[in-house]
């Protein structure tokens, strides 16, 4: 059989997938190393190019440089080097300096910030640019950095100094609670080998003291040409331009002659299993993890690919069961996952992980032991099986059908892979054959069996992390024991299935019928008013085949409840949720909805109640079906599940009381908006207050009367079939008859809180394992009067010019940082059509401790410099093109379009004419 598909794919092209047909396999038959559909080769020098062609999104293109080298490759006195050089390649190279490169990228529209366009791993460095092309210049210019990267970093003194501190500072930012563990855990998983001792990040005694010497040694001794390769993917006219010009700025540089062999570093498996009670005090909570340590698969013929979709079906089906056992009574955990994670070139692990309550984890340890111990005595059910089959089918099916409409950003992740790890690149048109032919065909014993790879017995880690030290090691290894000789004895029941019904929806819906229809032509969408009230706007668009968005809200929410029944209906979604807010029960929903891509969820604000899905076209009908649900039924508390839920949020409590931030985000929450107690922390003694009953029947009153709602549906929608489903469904649910939380978007009630009137300076304290600082600049806006469009508008250009100017001076002059933000919050305002709007601008950062006050004054320094002389005409032609880029890119995006048609619904404009408020809220950037 012929492995890839032939010139000629038009045709198959125009059919959908459940016309593909299925491909005579032979299993033995290996993969082509070439990958498919791109222009692949290699230079003289050595580089290895990937272009390709592919208009998503139109004139952007998303470039790579792929190095095979990383933090493992340092010696003990280089650690942490190899991030220190990809900080660098940003600072200056031989002919870009003084972050020039920065300057560039944000000239044309192109964002830089923290993790955004570089990534050092134990084996690869990756540095990524995403930029426009609509200008011939602008992709070679973005290629010619690149290839600065590749060889002309500079590494001076001035330099390395400039960037210390803010290397120093991501450091720091690494060693809270979350980092300390993660760095544990790694250590744990590699000990033995030499990447134990090699995590990115590095030592902070070498970021402070490594001489640049040290750094350019170690720069030109591995980054050599042998071991990169450039990427490039974007809305070119054609691939061999592009070739061309990576030739011109790659081609003439050269390595040293013989390139440095790049070692494998082994890791040395174990016998017994290894085990660590991890006590961490400002740990989030309780969890434990499970790894399971093996050789990584090589994926090199059709067998390897059959093997790893049976190996995708294993998880997915353990995981159905964690989920249901999350829901059960007194569950062991408050959730529980497993995955297969790729650890290091050699090495990959298939990981367990759960959370649980305080002092649970012997608990939950013994239940997900005991889970896998169930699977290899008895086996999954055809039904699991094939649920699971059901999910993966829709999976491919989704990116069959938006094979031409892949991100340039995935494809080019794509191509890295294929550099980095050798995975094939086959062509989504006979993977998606592939797993037709073949998913049918995979058994549930064959599934199965791959709980013989998770065996305590060899190369696995077991690890507790507790906030308070409760469990030994002597403990989890008696649970071991315990449920190996289960086990052997047989002495674990099979599995039981639980019922699940056929329909979502038992007795169909009486369809409504039309009152009015408007077209909007400017908008290209057409609006609806149904004879039960509900108002629906639908925008039929060709961005992505497989894929429909919708969101409904309506007025009135949280702010016009009394403060005595606040925390209670607060809690309405999460409780109501937890039992089932689609008349099923969350974990049979799961079973029901297996093979449909849909999803569904809700949301109570302050001032609005709203709902929202994503869902393929063709299973439109499922979705709507979940929203008649959640308008007719009536979710009545049970025991178990309130019990569940509130000891999940008394969890959550105390994790926030662990977290040294928390008094931090609560005192500036306190000064900028006062004693509120709809922005003051929920403690354990609002919790012991919450009535289920009450929170339960403020839910269901969110989401009972349809005239209410206005509901706006973007995506590939054929109105021929999606009309009669929007009737029955939408159309079809029954009108309240009583009023039922009918508010005038004008009177509603504002929320009771207060900015400060005086200039506050002050320090927050708070005990740390390690010493970090964060802080926080908040300043008063306010917007008077009007239609509030432009001046909305001004607001986000001014926090993404501030953003901008303190990461130019905290940064790039004074390396004193690793990132800045910049928030804006207008939350607090009603939605009325009138009035005065207030909020406040937030500039956010980390940094040391011994120097925060220094610097707040050198970020104050520079919000007085700018009031008095005003941004520079640069500073404003780069925000605009920032923000121009992303309007841009928005236009062919779903998301986007139903963003901009609920502001229309939502604009102080809006007075019945969607068509006329969307002339103004969605205007171009200008």
């Amino acid at each position: 059989m012929d492995l890839l598909p032939t010139e000629n794919s038009q045709i198959a092209k125009k059919h959908g997938f459940r016309s593909l047909k299925l491909v005579n396999v032979d299993l033995d038959q290996e993969f082509d190393h070439q990958p498919f559909g791109v222009d692949y080769g290699r230079l003289d020098n050595g580089l290895v190019y990937y272009v390709r062609s592919n208009s998503k999104p139109r004139m952007r293109a998303a470039l790579a440089l792929a190095v095979k080298v990383g933090s493992v490759l340092e010696e003990e006195d280089e650690r942490g080097v190899a991030h220190i050089v990809e900080h660098l390649a940003f600072s200056a190279t031989k002919r870009y300096t003084n972050h020039d490169i920065v300057k560039f990228l944000e000239s044309i529209g192109a964002e830089f910030g923290a993790c955004q366009n570089a990534m050092t791993s134990s084996d690869e460095t990756v540095y990524e640019l995403f930029v426009p092309i609509d200008k011939p210049e602008l992709l070679s210019q973005a290629i010619s950095v690149l290839a600065e990267f590749s060889s002309e970093i500079r590494v001076s003194k001035d330099d390395l100094e400039k960037e210390r501190g803010a290397v120093m500072e991501e450091y720091r930012g690494n060693r809270n609670a979350s980092g300390r563990m993660q760095d544990a855990h790694w250590a744990l998983m590699m000990e033995g080998s030499k990447y134990a001792e090699r995590l990115p990040i590095g030592l902070e005694k070498v970021i402070r003291t490594v001489s640049s010497e040290k750094v350019k040694q170690f720069y030109k001794k591995w980054y050599h040409l042998h071991n990169m390769a450039v990427i490039a993917v974007g809305d070119f006219l054609d691939t061999k331009s592009v070739v061309e010009l990576i030739k011109t700025h790659f081609g003439e540089k050269y390595s040293a002659p013989d390139p440095p062999i790049i070692p494998l570093f082994p890791v040395p498996s174990h016998e017994e299993p290894r085990y660590s009670c991890f006590v961490e005090s400002e740990a989030a909570g309780s969890a434990v993890m499970i790894s399971y340590k093996m050789p990584a698969d090589e994926l090199k013929a059709v067998k390897d690919y059959r093997d790893m979709l049976a190996e995708s079906m294993f998880l997915h089906a353990l995981n159905q069961r964690f989920f249901k056992i999350s829901r059960r009574k007194d569950p062991p955990y408050f959730s529980c996952s497993a995955a297969a994670d790729a650890l290091v070139r050699p090495l990959k692990a298939y990981i367990m992980s759960s959370s649980c309550k305080e002092k649970g984890t012997l608990e939950a340890l013994e239940s997900m032991l005991i889970e896998v111990a169930r699977v290899r005595l008895h086996g999954f059910s055809e039904r699991e099986v094939s649920v699971v089959r059901a999910l993966l089918m829709s999976e491919i099916e989704s990116a069959y059908l938006e094979r031409d409409q892949m991100q340039s950003t995935s494809l080019r992740d794509e191509y890295i892979q294929h550099f980095i790890h050798n995975e094939p690149i086959i062509g989504i048109e006979y993977e998606a054959q592939l797993q037709k032919t073949i998913l049918p065909y995979i058994s549930a014993s064959e599934v199965s069996k791959y709980a013989e790879k998770l065996q305590t017995s060899y190369n696995c880690v077991l690890k507790t992390i507790e906030p308070q030290a409760s469990a030994t090691i002597d403990d989890l290894k008696n649970v071991v024991l315990k449920i190996n000789n289960l086990e052997k004895e047989g002495s674990i029941s099979p599995w039981d299935d639980e019922y699940i019904p056929e329909e979502i929806v038992n007795i169909k819906p009486t369809p409504g019928y039309i009152i009015e229809q408007i077209e909007y032509s400017n908008i290209g969408a057409t609006e609806l008013t149904l004879s039960n009230g509900m108002r629906v706007c639908y925008k039929c668009t060709d961005f992505f085949d497989d894929q429909v968005l919708f969101t409904g809200f309506s007025y009135g929410g949280l702010s016009e409840l009394p403060e005595s029944e606040y925390f209670s209906c607060s809690m309405g979604s999460t409780i109501a949720g937890e039992i089932g807010v689609f008349g099923h029960r969350p974990s049979v929903l799961m079973d029901m909805l297996a093979g449909k891509r849909v999803e569904v969820g809700t949301k109570l604000g302050a001032y609005m109640r709203s709902f929202s899905g994503d869902c393929s076209p063709s299973d439109l009908e499922t979705a709507l079906q979940l929203v008649y649900q959640l308008f007719t039924t009536n979710v009545i508390p049970g025991e178990e599940e309130v019990k569940i839920v509130m000891q999940m949020a008394e969890e959550a409590v105390h994790a926030q009381e662990r977290d040294p931030y928390t008094a931090f985000a609560n005192r500036v929450k306190e000064l900028n908006y006062g004693n509120s107690y709809f922005f003051r922390p929920i403690r354990i003694s609002d919790l012991r207050k919450v009535d289920p009953i009450k929170a339960c029947e403020y839910f269901n009153s969110c989401f009972k009367d349809p005239s209410t709602f206005t509901v706006v549906i973007v995506g590939n929608i054929d109105p021929t079939i999606a009309l009669p489903l929007i009737l029955l469904y939408l159309g079809g649910i029954p009108k309240s008859p009583e009023p039922i939380f009918h508010f005038n978007r004008d009177d509603l009630k504002g929320l009771p809180f207060k900015f400060p009137t005086t200039i506050i300076r002050e320090e927050v304290r708070s005990p740390m394992v390690e010493a970090q600082c964060s802080v926080q600049l908040c300043f008063p806006v306010e917007l008077k009067n009007g239609s509030m469009v432009e001046e909305i508008h001004c607001v986000g250009f001014l926090s993404k010019l501030l953003e901008t100017k303190i990461l130019q001076v905290l940064r790039f002059k004074h390396g004193q940082i690793y990132s800045a933000g910049v928030s804006v919050f207008l939350g607090g305002n009603k939605p009325s059509r009138t009035g005065d709007v207030r909020g406040d601008m937030s500039i956010n950062f980390s940094c040391d401790p011994e120097i925060s006050s220094k610097l707040v004054d050198l970020a104050l320094d520079e919000v007085v410099r700018l009031q008095a002389e005003g941004p520079s005409d640069q500073d404003v032609s780069t925000i605009l093109e920032i923000e121009q880029r992303a309007h841009e890119n928005g236009l062919q995006e779903n998301y986007y379009w139903l963003e901009r048609i609920l502001r229309s619904y939502q604009s102080r404009i809006y007075s019945g004419d969607v068509g006329t408020s969307f002339k103004v809220v969605g205007l171009s950037v200008t």
